[in-house]
């Protein structure tokens, strides 16, 4: 069953201008979705020109099909992956890779991929939907205390401990299979409720995010993505949540900080140490018009660095 209206990428032109393409460069879509950064990139680049995408959701590997461009590259992998996919392409170095964190509205509409309890489907959460666990799967049989700690951590939910154990005592009266069930149980554990939020929203969110290891994911593909920018090459990442952003955050404006050196150690000012990265501008965020359209984009936040040709990477 699908619910699905049309897919509306978030802050596609802040992006894409962030990445400020070059006509010859080759860049990155680490986060395929249904293709609207892709689409763009492609529209500004030239013949000579190069685009690799990476989805790990079938789904969208599946709309790529509609990409006839021989500029185009689709590959079927998670972005940790990154580094991997652009050494098997013969690629040492990028000019730009753009990283939306955010779930795509065919993921959130589409009932059997269980992402949402707006609607009664099979409880799945994968983004890759072919291999791997799915939410029934972990739930039925995790321990209460891994329950308890991943509601927390990745939900950050302040009654994770009763979630887990309505969730562990309604599973030994029967297995919880469907995503109405779960949203059912988390509502009677939770016992305030935030203003316009579901009272079971943070409870998919962690799960999601565990299932799918979605902030090992990004911790691994960001220094990657650093170290395979061309000097001068820039990377965006779109982020939706806290725990992502703040990762982001983090490790850009870590990347663009100078190691000390000892003190009294005479330098020349042309051999001091350089940082990887420059961070460029301010955080961007939608446009009220945009979060009007598209409410989904309220939460996006967009970062974007520079690689400099020094430090490490």
């Amino acid at each position: 069953m699908s619910t699905s209206s049309p897919h509306v990428t978030v802050l596609l032109e802040e992006a894409v201008t962030a990445l400020s393409v070059h006509p010859d460069g080759i860049y990155v879509d680490g986060t395929f979705g249904r293709g609207g950064h892709s689409r763009r990139i492609l529209q500004q680049l030239g013949p000579q020109g190069r685009l690799i995408a990476l989805d790990r959701d079938p789904q969208a590997i599946a709309a790529a099909a509609s990409i006839d461009d021989p500029r185009f590259t689709i590959v079927h992998t998670a972005f940790a992956e990154l580094a991997d996919v652009l050494a098997q392409q013969g690629i040492a170095q990028v000019d730009g890779i753009l990283l939306d964190l955010g779930v795509s509205s065919p993921q959130l509409d589409e009932a059997e991929r269980g992402f949402s309890f707006r609607f009664d489907a099979p409880l799945d959460m994968r983004m890759d939907n072919s291999r791997g666990l799915t939410a029934a799967d972990w739930l039925n049989a995790a321990a209460e205390a891994d329950i308890a700690r991943v509601v927390r951590d990745y939900g950050e939910e302040r009654f994770a401990k009763q979630v887990a154990s309505a969730i562990v005592a309604a599973r030994g009266q029967e297995p919880i299979v469907t995503t109405r069930q779960l949203a059912a149980i988390v509502a009677k554990a939770v016992r305030t409720r935030e203003p316009g939020q579901d009272p079971a929203t943070r409870t998919f969110q962690a799960v999601r995010i565990y299932l799918n290891r979605e902030l090992e994911e990004l911790s691994l593909v960001l220094p990657a993505a650093i170290a395979c920018l061309k000097p001068g090459g820039r990377l965006a990442v779109i982020s939706f949540h806290s725990l992502e952003d703040r990762m982001v955050k983090q490790t850009l404006r870590d990347a663009a900080t100078v190691d000390r050196l000892p003190s009294r150690v005479p330098v020349r000012a042309a051999d001091m140490p350089q940082a990887p990265v420059t961070l460029i501008g301010k955080a961007i965020k939608p446009s009220a018009e945009e979060v009007r359209q598209n409410p989904r984009s309220r939460s996006a936040v967009l970062r974007v660095a520079e690689r400099t040709g020094g430090g490490r990477a």
